[in-house]
């Protein structure tokens, strides 16, 4: 039996003459040179942890990239992520707020109830007033006292929002004012309206 046909062979005489078929197979198949890429050295260990480092860079930048950016205050402004919405503009729904509020104060100050005779009795500026700028304002009753805007002396009401220098107040009558104090956080204003002592 004789030795079959190679199949590119094959396929070349199916498309040309034999003798066409036989010099191509000669000469672009079998007499063409087959390039082999020589060894490379093993890598040093050196080269396999700068390897490793960069891949493992690439994955983390790949990563991070994948993570979404916290959003800006011009973006959050855009989104109306800031405003109180209508339906929550109501001086009712901060009531309890306040109420829980007196008792964070009264905790944080050290001043007790009506039952509790052991507490101190009163608050100084020397002693309470590093706690009381830091305290969060939350729920605070607040009034306008002294400002330069007239028309914001005798605004009352509840803390909805406390930004660094902005208390958002939402009034008895429904309405959400921001006041900006002249110098941050007055105490000697707050401490007549809070009731804790």
């Amino acid at each position: 039996m004789a030795d079959p046909m190679p199949l590119a062979q094959e396929l070349l005489t199916r498309a040309h003459s034999p003798t066409t078929a036989a010099s191509h197979y000669t000469e672009r198949i079998v007499k063409r040179p087959l390039h082999l890429r020589p060894t490379s050295p093993v890598p040093s260990a050196r080269a396999e942890r700068r390897t490793a480092l960069n891949k493992h860079k690439a994955t983390s930048r790949s990563r991070k990239a994948l993570k979404p950016r916290p959003l800006s205050a011009a973006q959050k402004r855009s989104l109306g992520l800031l405003e109180i919405p209508k339906a929550q503009q109501k001086y009712a729904i901060y009531e309890p707020l306040h109420r829980l509020w007196l008792g964070y104060m009264r905790e944080i100050l050290g001043v007790g109830g009506k039952g509790d005779p052991e507490r101190r009795p009163y608050i100084s500026a020397a002693n309470s007033g590093p706690i009381l700028v830091s305290a969060d304002m939350h729920g605070a009753l607040v009034e306008v006292v002294r400002s330069r805007c007239v028309s914001r002396v005798g605004v009352k009401g509840i803390v909805v929002r406390d930004s660094k220098f902005v208390f958002e107040i939402v009034t008895k009558g429904n309405c959400v004012k921001c006041e900006f104090p002249a110098s941050p956080k007055p105490l000697y204003v707050l401490l007549a309206v809070w009731g804790v002592c």
